[in-house]
């Protein structure tokens, strides 16, 4: 019988098209750009045993130095999907109530539902700019409620929630249900345009947030899965730490160790691809109002991603689905809203995995199929 919802996003990790606007990724870090000379000896040496069960102490030091807390605050876990089903496992009884947002990152709901939780939902709108409303989360709360979880920069929109709406959370959690943990996946903060600020990570304003997030997006490097839970409450995060040994033991020491290796040269390779995502940005933003009579979008705070709509007035659903299936044609993929529980004229669209010249040709794709659709729909 199947315990995990089923999910089209899973084709992210299949066939490659030829044009992935559907990712939400930098272009993959190589083993090349880790080891040095110098560095490769000593990984000749490692040890192939367990890891530690919190994790590797130099990891965990410089983790906890990007978010102001204290190594011991820091569980490393495999990859932050492996942190997401740890905190509902632990947290969530089957019957307790947990609240969350729509749309968001599927696998992050999944794992609410799994664990059997009852799930309340925030509906987040296009039209308001996907913005989070602290009152909205607060009618769904109850003493009931063991986890309210929300991302920032939200997965599909790239939409930060500001520190004063999650203060306002943390009081109305306070307040209705005190024994209740605010889990804020923060995957996309350090995704920043440029030499935008980087908005200072959540998990400082009380012992009730937890922050989570990996070495996948912002970094280059999903395939070490590698990633994390911080909490400044010493018995969640033992509890924690106890849940991962009995699902995984330990994290792999391979792993850890690259790591480290890149999380020493995080300035480096954030600056690198703060400047790439800045360009995908501005190039997005212009194939935008270049085609705005078919399309429209909510521009993102941070990260590899936004949300593009089909513009109602010209796309039915028949039309809608014409446009889908015109992409696969054209071997460009986007990422269709319905995967996150939005509707389906609406897309995440990265634009930070291809080249420049790549991105400018799959745009120039897909506003080509969009407008002979709309065209046949007229």
């Amino acid at each position: 019988m199947p315990r995990f919802p089923k999910n089209d996003i899973i084709s992210l990790i299949g066939e490659m098209p030829r044009y992935d606007l559907g990712e939400s990724v930098g272009p993959d870090l190589r083993l090349s750009d880790l080891l040095d000379p110098s560095a490769q000896p000593s990984f000749g040496e490692l040890a192939l045993g367990y890891g530690s069960g919190q994790g590797d102490r130099r990891l965990r030091t410089l983790i906890a130095d990007a978010h102001g807390v204290g190594a011991d605050d820091v569980v490393v876990t495999v990859g932050g999907m492996h942190a997401l089903f740890l905190i509902a496992f632990v947290l969530c009884d089957r019957g307790d109530e947990a609240v969350t947002v729509s749309p968001m990152f599927p696998l992050a709901r999944n794992t609410l539902d799994v664990v059997g939780a009852q799930i309340r939902t925030v509906s987040l709108s296009f039209d308001r700019g996907y913005q989070l409303d602290a009152a909205d989360i607060g009618r769904h709360l109850s003493q009931r409620t063991k986890l309210v979880s929300v991302a920032s920069p939200q997965n599909p929109s790239g939409v930060t929630s500001s520190l004063k709406v999650v203060r306002d959370i943390v009081a109305l959690m306070e307040e209705r249900c005190p024994e209740a943990y605010l889990l804020l996946d923060e995957t996309y903060r350090e995704a920043a345009y440029g030499d935008d600020a980087v908005a200072q990570s959540a998990v400082g304003l009380s012992q009730r947030v937890i922050s989570c997030a990996s070495l996948s997006k912002c970094h280059g490097a999903p395939g070490l899965r590698l990633g994390w839970a911080i909490t400044r409450d010493a018995a969640l995060k033992e509890q924690l730490v106890v849940a991962k040994f009995n699902t995984v033991i330990s994290c792999s020491p391979v792993d850890e160790a690259l790591a480290l290796l890149v999380l020493t040269r995080r300035d480096d390779i954030l600056s690198e691809r703060r400047r790439r995502l800045a360009e995908g940005l501005a190039l997005t933003a212009h194939w935008v109002r270049e085609n705005d009579a078919v399309l429209e979008w909510v521009r993102p705070d941070a990260g590899a991603l936004c949300c593009v709509r089909l513009k109602s007035a010209v796309f039915d659903n028949g039309a809608v689905e014409r446009f889908y299936e015109g992409l696969a044609r054209e071997g460009v993929r986007v990422a269709n809203g319905i995967w996150f529980g939005d509707e389906a004229r609406v897309f995440r669209l990265g634009f930070g995995l291809l080249s420049r010249a790549d991105l400018e040709a799959a745009l120039t794709r897909l506003s080509a199929t969009a407008r002979r659709i709309s065209l046949d729909a007229v």
